[in-house]
């Protein structure tokens, strides 16, 4: 294999990043967390459009943390959730892990994330108190029947837009629609605090029980008059107050210093946004009549962390796999293909097999997707693809 010239992931974090966190670092700030998390929070949350956000080390910790405000909530009417065949381990693992009864639902043959017949069949047998949805490599799912879904239903909707910054559905960005939304900021996403992830709900309720479950179940980090309200209710002393645990919690916290990354990372993140939408275009053009793609509805605008596509069998992907090693391309199977066929899955509930995320898992693959290839690039390892198959 030749050394790779073609990253599935290239570092968001530049040097003018690293020149700009070296100069703030030599006035000795504090490097815990602190007032520029608060900020880095305010600010996504302007982007995003969303009124509350709570920072924490990862997105997976973000999908944690979901999972676990909605259970201590009260909100719920029984433990049963439905969770994607296609995401990424973290999607499903916290339902297992705090005591739901996960049900797994098909894959979308267009978008590849919840198929809404399967998901409607498994909503009148079930009657689950929650969905997960994963917005699956930054396509959009299709919102409008799931938001009516939801509706009828009565469900409450988690929404790991983890590897999704950026897509939005009618001028709306994913991310908005769930009643808590999960974001990672890791190296090779849309932007990167080195390790971070965000949730953002515009429920008080919910950041309220996300704030204290962050920082060990303590109420140190609400607003004053809530804090005075919990401390009221429970009679508690003025010199205890500041360490009451009221929900048994985690230390799922991050830093200032990567809050002040994310500072400098939002200031170009719609450029980054730009590029990765451009590039993944070229490939639409060029692959999506050779290739089963992802296909978003109308109106929706993707923003990928990686072009995924289908080979017609696996003996085919082995083929533009090893074409793609031997010039230097880096690629990997799609996501982690059909989570039903993995052993934390498969241990505890047997296989869960579906047809089209089984396709997925046995014919799908990567092509970069980062803002530091140019569209010649693209075009060139799409030539390597094609002419492998």
């Amino acid at each position: 294999m030749k050394p790779l010239r073609y990253h599935l992931a290239e570092d968001t974090i530049d040097r003018a990043d690293v020149d700009r966190l070296i100069g703030w670092l030599k006035t000795y700030p504090r490097l815990t967390q602190g007032e520029i998390t608060r900020n880095f929070e305010s600010r996504w949350s302007r982007w995003l459009g969303r009124p509350r956000s709570v920072f924490c080390n990862s997105g997976s910790s973000a999908n944690l943390l979901m999972f676990d405000a909605l259970l201590l909530s009260g909100r719920l009417r029984n433990r049963k959730v439905i969770v994607p065949s296609v995401g990424w381990v973290t999607s499903v693992a916290p339902a297992i892990q705090l005591g739901f009864e996960p049900i797994m639902c098909e894959a979308d043959p267009d978008t590849f994330g919840l198929d809404l017949d399967h998901l409607e069949v498994l909503l009148k047998r079930h009657s689950p108190g929650a969905v997960m949805l994963v917005q699956v490599l930054g396509v959009p799912h299709k919102m409008t029947r799931l938001a009516a879904l939801k509706k009828k239903h009565g469900f409450i909707l988690l929404e790991d837009a983890c590897a999704a910054v950026g897509a939005a559905v009618s001028g709306r960005k994913v991310g908005t629609f769930g009643d808590m939304s999960s974001f990672s900021f890791y190296f090779g996403h849309q932007f990167s605090t080195i390790e971070g992830g965000m949730v953002s709900t515009a429920d008080k309720g919910f950041h309220d029980l996300l704030l204290m479950l962050r920082s060990h179940g303590w109420s140190k980090d609400l607003d004053p008059r809530t804090h005075k309200a919990l401390v009221a209710r429970y009679a508690i002393d003025d010199f205890h107050s500041p360490f009451v645990f009221y929900e048994p919690g985690f230390n799922l916290r991050s830093t200032d210093l990567n809050a002040f990354i994310g500072l400098g990372q939002l200031e170009k993140l719609d450029a980054m946004i730009a590029a990765r939408r451009r590039n993944h275009a070229i490939y639409q053009a060029l692959l999506g009549g050779s290739f089963y793609v992802q296909r978003p509805e109308p109106g929706s605008k993707t923003c990928s962390i990686s072009f995924g596509l289908l080979a017609k069998d696996p003996k085919q992907r082995r083929r533009i796999v090893k074409a793609l090693e031997q010039a230097g391309v880096e690629t990997r199977i799609f996501s982690a293909g059909n989570l039903g066929l993995h052993p934390f899955w498969s241990n505890r509930y047997g296989k869960a097999s579906f047809p089209f995320a089984d396709r997925i898992h046995h014919t799908g693959f990567f092509l970069p997707n980062n803002p530091a290839l140019s569209p010649e690039m693209i075009r060139r390892i799409s030539r390597i693809v094609l002419e492998a198959a």
